[in-house]
């Protein structure tokens, strides 16, 4: 019997029904290069495997890697997922189009998993994932909301994202304190200027929401003035009132740095 580890963040998803309306939604096929995160007890895992053929799960927990080395069609990754090179994992004869990312990912590093996952989205097919549920308002938000913020431009540009449905606490042995959801987040086609676009994007969009009560001017406008750049740009409004379309298009007209000599 396994006890769940707080320090891991487990929590296991035991409830059939919502189990099998997950794997309705990620509707796994032969041949799919599926990457589970996270596979705790299997809930998942086996289902996948029975329709896929097989899956790589990523597992921190050394007593649960140990367990899936036994399990026929599963290929294990016993690490922290933030540590490992995702890239890698698209290997040459995999199914088209990529890698296939189902997970529960634990929710004291969800954030840090999900812009991981944004360095390799063009190695990725799709993302079925479950998170905190107020972490998925925040992906899906839109602008002018309390919920939009730096994680909902940085993966909306990235990806078209899709809030699925709400999992509740009595899902899961043990139970969260928290409500959780699951997201379907599918990478867009991007050309390798725009897909370069990630460490300009990043930054400028941090910057706008560093102090996101003030007006742009303190903040953005302060740091484009900084770079020796003056592309039009609205910086009268909130960080929050941009749309990510704005931000995409200033990201890539801004120039090098000026930097002082």
């Amino acid at each position: 019997m396994h006890r769940a580890r707080k320090r891991f963040g487990q929590h296991f998803l035991t409830d059939p029904a919502l189990i099998d309306r997950i794997v309705a939604a990620v509707d796994p096929r032969p041949g799919d290069r599926l990457v589970e995160i996270g596979p705790g007890l299997g809930a998942l895992t086996r289902p996948l495997v029975q329709r896929a053929g097989a899956v790589t799960v990523i597992e921190i927990d050394r007593d649960l890697a140990e367990r899936w080395r036994r399990q026929p069609g599963v290929t294990v990754i016993e690490a922290d997922v933030l540590r490992v090179d995702l890239a890698a994992l698209d290997t040459p004869g995999a199914a088209a189009g990529g890698l296939r990312i189902v997970g529960n990912l634990p929710y004291n590093i969800s954030s840090p998993i999900l812009f991981h996952l944004l360095e390799v989205a063009d190695r990725v097919l799709d993302q079925h994932v479950m998170l905190q549920a107020e972490v998925v308002d925040r992906i899906v938000a839109e602008p002018s909301t309390a919920d939009y913020g730096r994680l909902s431009v940085m993966l909306q540009w990235r990806y078209d994202v899709e809030r699925l449905f709400g999992v509740p606490p009595e899902a899961f042995d043990p139970p969260p304190r928290v409500d959780s959801a699951v997201a379907r987040m599918q990478p867009r086609a991007m050309t390798g200027t725009e897909s370069g676009l990630a460490p300009r994007l990043s930054e400028l969009v941090s910057v706008a929401f560093s102090q996101r009560r003030k007006l742009l001017r303190h903040t953005l406008g302060r740091w484009l003035e900084a770079r020796g750049d003056a592309p039009p740009f609205d910086v009268q409004r909130r960080a929050e009132e941009v749309p990510v379309s704005e931000y995409v298009a200033l990201a890539s007209a801004l120039g090098e740095p000026i930097r002082p000599r």
